[in-house]
């Protein structure tokens, strides 16, 4: 099943329960799914990799705009947006820890036979495509960084 599937089929059920909260957030996936999918270059379906940096995309501006809420003291919004945040992370393939990433990146810098920070740029290119969806690009970075370094 595919994700634009899953989220019909939730809405449905949101829908039923009347869980106005969620509703909207799986609204959100669904808008920018449909808008994905009329894009030029998409031919109307999106791939699995395509889906999920979709949806790692809205889980980066939902927690990044609750960040920026909790500083302004709008806790209101800000826990609107972190609510949202975990109905993304649900169809989200599961986020590494430090310690797997460090594990993966060590394999990437082993294998392209990078030595130095110069060689950063293929590595994270590599790693970020490896890694798609499972750990966000600021945590890849700084580790990448500390292998390197």
């Amino acid at each position: 099943m595919s994700l634009k599937e899953n989220i019909e089929k939730d809405i449905k059920t949101a829908m039923l329960a009347k869980n106005h909260s969620e509703l909207l957030a799986l609204r959100s996936i669904k808008s920018a799914i449909l808008i994905a999918e009329t894009e030029k270059d998409s031919g109307g379906i999106l791939t699995k990799e395509a889906e999920v940096k979709l949806l790692a995309k809205a889980a980066k501006q939902r927690k990044d705009s609750a960040d920026i809420f909790q500083q302004q003291a709008r806790t209101d919004l800000a826990e609107k947006e972190l609510m949202e945040l975990e109905v993304i992370n649900r169809y989200l393939p599961k986020q590494l820890s430090e310690e797997e990433i460090k594990t993966e990146v060590q394999q990437i810098i082993e294998d392209i036979g990078a030595t130095e920070i110069k060689d950063m740029g293929r590595v994270m290119g590599l790693a970020s495509k490896q890694l798609a969806g499972k750990t966000d690009g600021k945590t890849l970075s700084t580790i990448v960084k500390t292998l390197l370094s």
